[in-house]
């Protein structure tokens, strides 16, 4: 009988769930979670709202959605009962799938790719693979793995070319209108000024209404971001990391550093050379 899973908000910060594939019961999250793994999500019925990169998404049931978990993502609405299908893969392994770059990169910069239209197999292959994983059977864990693979390789082929926009809603909450204007603008010197200020909003209002809503303090989010950014650049690019630090909004490399081993429990190099990367 598989177990069902809940978010721990205890965990530690960017913890990796390695390869897995679990029934998750959908639950308000108190607080974003990180993982440097490709994460997808199969809902069989319900849905789920993410706050992801500043912008609310909805899976609905039927659903396959796939994402990097290293970008910030926070579960904040949810319909029904009914437990869906998680699977984390790697990071590295995503990347050895054979997908195309343009796919890659576009999962690696924060698109949270949906296919509302799975295969008529797709129910009993995540039901196999749960059971495999759980199993800690080397030999059907491959099997799910080739599986998994040979699944990612016909949703990016499946999926049109992608398009983005970059203008905040005029619908948004307040607090949703503070979060994408920080995930647009990142990479630039932000304050909590200057974030409330977009958004018409007292400073300090501004930072209790963030606090309140996301369960996590402006300056965290703004360095969140920046370290996912800094991550896609040292394993899609050979920019040094001095470069990949201040193209990422950083504004000093010690900064850079100190804040990507206390996320990421490596150094930037250290980290490129576990991803296969130099």
């Amino acid at each position: 009988m598989h177990s069902v899973y809940q978010f721990n908000p205890a965990r530690d910060p960017f913890s990796p769930y390695g390869f897995s594939c679990q029934m998750w019961q959908p639950t308000l999250m108190p607080r974003p979670d990180r993982h440097n793994e490709l994460e997808i999500n199969f809902l069989l019925s319900g849905s789920v709202t993410y706050l992801m990169g500043g912008r609310r998404t909805t899976i609905r049931g039927g659903c396959i959605a796939l994402f990097w978990a290293a970008i910030p993502h926070q579960i904040v609405d949810w319909e029904g009962e009914e437990p869906y299908f998680v699977v984390t893969l790697p990071l590295g392994w995503f990347l050895a799938t054979g997908v195309s770059t343009a796919f890659a990169q576009a999962v690696l910069e924060g698109e949270l790719v949906m296919d509302a239209r799975p295969m008529a197999t797709d129910k009993a292959l995540f039901e196999q693979w749960e059971a495999d994983l759980r199993a800690k059977d080397e030999v059907r864990e491959r099997a799910a793995l080739l599986e998994i693979q040979a699944r990612l390789l016909r949703l990016a082929e499946a999926q049109p070319k992608a398009t983005k926009s970059r203008r905040i809603s005029p619908h948004l909450s307040r607090a949703d209108q503070l979060a994408c204007h920080i995930a647009q603008n990142y990479y630039k010197p932000l304050t909590a000024e200057g974030i409330a200020k977009a958004s018409g909003l007292h400073p300090n209002y501004a930072m209790n209404l963030f606090r309140q809503a996301f369960g996590t303090t402006m300056n965290d989010f703004i360095t969140q971001h920046r370290l996912s950014h800094a991550q896609r650049l040292l394993l899609t690019t050979d920019g040094t990391v001095a470069e990949i630090a201040f193209d990422s909004g950083f504004q000093s490399l010690s900064r850079f550093n100190e804040a990507f081993k206390k996320s990421c429990g490596t150094s930037p190099r250290d980290y490129r050379k576990l991803n296969g990367k130099g």
